[in-house]
């Protein structure tokens, strides 16, 4: 019993074995069937390909040829737009030339045009002058023929006047005898009026006498203004900057040249006997406000005359009654030869004598100086 079993599993393995088979052999009948197929229809897409790749490569032939024969028609092309460009340039040149030249024949028209309409211009005005010319020869025509008849009028009346005026030149020459007579007698006031002037002014030359002898008696020692004989002294020597205190360096050289000049103008007959005031007189520069520059400048001339007052020399010869002191600001400046401010010089102190009557000789110098 045993047998039989053992014998019928083997042979339902072998049925299914062969079952197995059959059907792997109908997968691979089938798989080689559609192997086939599927190269058949690559190889019938492979001829299509490759007939449309020929006639592809026929039209890429034609067109090659197409390409050739353009590249030389191209060339053709470029040859002929060269040899045109050429051509341009060279018109493109003769035009600017040309150019040129119209424009210089443009000016030299425009020049000439000009011209033609200032001529015109002068033409019309010449016209304009030579109908007012017309105009006025008529006018003067009319009036020499009223001239012509107011003419034969007078000669009529000259020939009746020239009796009158034979008569009247007998009293003409008795007038011209006694004019004679009165311009002597006006030369002779003449001469007597300028024999007076040359009196006065020998009076009013007194100062520029003075300044003379002073000059001549101060001789090198003391430097004078040539003009106003003035004794000049500068600020930065006598004080320090802004300050009206004398320097005590320099009071030494001012009581000698103080005493210099003072015994000058005193000791002089010619000159004392005409001295009226000796006038120290303070003068600053322009820095700096006028009410300021007046009080500093007064204040130096002060103590300038303060100094003065205590010298042996002013009390010996009495100088004191003769000595005043004044302040004048900026208003006295000094100026360079290019007619600038010299402020250094403009800072000073200023010694003049004053003489009697010297408004009054002014003047009358400037009187008789006025024609």
């Amino acid at each position: 019993m045993f047998y039989k079993n053992d014998k019928s599993e083997d042979s339902n393995f072998w049925l299914s074995y062969a079952d197995l088979m059959a059907g792997l052999l109908f997968v691979f009948i089938l798989l080689i069937g559609a192997i086939v197929v599927k190269s058949n229809i690559l190889k019938s897409n492979l001829d299509s390909k490759e007939s449309s790749l020929e006639t592809s490569l026929s039209l890429l032939l034609l067109r090659d040829t197409e390409v050739q024969k353009l590249k030389q028609l191209l060339a053709l092309r470029t040859a002929e737009l060269n040899a045109t460009k050429d051509e341009l340039i060279i018109s493109h040149s003769a035009l600017d030339l040309k150019t040129e030249e119209l424009v210089n024949l443009n000016n030299i028209l425009l020049s000439k045009n000009m011209k033609i309409d200032d001529f015109n211009n002068k033409v019309i005005i010449m016209q304009n002058l030579l109908d007012e010319s017309n105009a006025s020869i008529n006018e003067q025509n009319i009036k020499i023929q009223d001239y012509e008849n107011q003419v034969l009028i007078l000669s009529n009346s000259l020939t009746a006047k020239e009796d009158t005026l034979k008569l009247k030149d007998k009293e003409l020459l008795t007038l011209l005898k006694t004019i004679e007579n009165k311009e002597t007698r006006y030369d002779a006031l003449i001469a007597k009026l300028q024999a007076q002037k040359a009196k006065i002014k020998s009076l009013t030359g007194i100062k520029i006498r003075v300044i003379a002898e002073l000059k001549q008696s101060l001789g090198e020692h003391v430097q004078i203004d040539a003009k106003s004989g003035s004794l000049r002294l500068s600020s930065n020597i006598l004080f320090d900057k802004n300050s009206a205190t004398l320097k005590e360096a320099s009071k030494k050289e001012l009581e000698k040249v103080f005493i210099n000049y003072i015994g000058a103008l005193t000791s002089n007959r010619n000159i004392k006997e005409h001295l009226e005031r000796i006038v120290i007189e303070g003068h600053t520069d322009s820095d700096g406000g006028y009410l300021l520059n007046l009080n500093l400048s007064q204040q130096r001339a002060y103590a300038v005359m303060n100094y003065l007052l205590t010298l042996d020399f002013t009390k010996k010869n009495n100088i004191k009654p003769l000595l005043v002191a004044s302040g004048r600001s900026y208003l006295d400046p000094i100026y360079d030869v290019n007619n600038r401010e010299d402020k250094e010089a403009s800072r000073r102190i200023e010694i003049k004598f004053r003489l009697k009557n010297d408004d009054s000789m002014n003047e009358i110098e400037r009187i008789l100086d006025y024609e």
